[in-house]
């Protein structure tokens, strides 16, 4: 188990992952480690014959998804290589087990509808409520992660030019923009809410918690939980799909793709080219209900 400690301080302190990453790495290696414990492996004793009925496990006796068997694969290869980068193995035993081909599913967002309502759910007469209200504008108006919202610190955000720098996976830079909506929540925020919160504490972190300490993921998410209660919304609506609702909204509208890649800091095309599924999807509607030789 000492390995898999070190592995996690590795990526914490060397890779700056960010907590939902070290969650999910974490989540996949100690469901490992007790499959290897009761079948007498040692860590650095696992053959490659051992792994199939590991993964015959995770598919057959857990019902695990193929993208869900994909992560756990590539998790498992990124602490094996760690190991062998140590001199802690002769070779990575994972280095060769190939990905499951995942499911393409289409990203779920919100509706203009209910994200009217989520949005002006807060109350904007209280410290607290101003938050919510900016977190929620964050996400869905800069489409970025729920780690990155929980990272920004106030020097990262321009105000004269409505741009925040974010970092993102694997340490990456890239400016975000936000408009008036955000513009205004942000700055009566920043002059008024965020004081009341910060108290006597003294740290560069934009969002906070209740008692004024940095905000967790997990925090954000109850908040987003709460806020769905609160307007009756039974649909699993995440921080994530804020970004999944940033990214259609815009294609919606007719901004290209590449621009949509930037803003989201995509390293390939093709992850972004999903969100176009979608977007396709509205065309479709839209001809349907407006072309004379469309329907009968």
């Amino acid at each position: 188990m000492n390995y898999i400690n070190d592995f996690i301080n590795y990526l914490l302190n060397v890779r700056n992952y960010s907590e939902n990453t070290i969650i999910n790495y974490k989540i996949d290696l100690d469901e490992y480690y007790k499959y290897i414990k009761s079948n007498n492996i040692e860590i650095l004793e696992i053959k490659y014959e051992n792994i199939n009925p590991f993964l015959a496990t995770l598919y057959n006796i857990k019902h695990y998804s193929k993208s869900s068997v994909s992560r756990k694969i590539s998790t498992l290869r990124s602490f094996y290589k760690y190991l062998y980068d140590n001199e802690l193995i002769d070779k990575n035993p994972f280095l060769f087990i190939s990905l499951p081909k995942k499911e393409k599913k289409l990203p779920r967002f919100v509706n203009y509808e209910d994200l009217d309502l989520i949005l002006n759910s807060p109350d904007l007469n209280t410290d607290i409520g101003v938050r919510d209200r900016l977190i929620l504008e964050l996400l869905y108006g800069t489409g970025i992660r729920v780690s990155e919202l929980c990272n920004i610190k106030i020097d990262d955000i321009d105000l004269k030019n409505k741009t925040i720098r974010i970092i993102g996976k694997g340490n990456k830079e890239r400016i975000v923009l936000y408009g008036e909506y955000c513009e205004n929540i942000l700055e009566k925020y920043i002059n008024i809410n965020r004081k009341n919160l910060l108290k006597d504490k003294d740290h560069s972190i934009l969002i906070l918690s209740n008692n004024g300490s940095n905000i967790s993921v997990s925090t954000v998410q109850k908040i987003l939980s709460n806020i769905l209660k609160k307007v009756s919304i039974k649909k699993n609506i995440t921080p994530h799909v804020f970004r999944h609702t940033f990214a259609t909204h815009l294609l919606n509208e007719g901004c290209d793709i590449l621009t949509v890649k930037e803003l989201l800091g995509h390293s390939s095309l093709d992850t972004t080219q999903i969100y176009t599924h979608v977007s396709n999807e509205k065309l479709r509607q839209v001809y349907l209900d407006t072309h004379p030789r469309a329907k009968k």
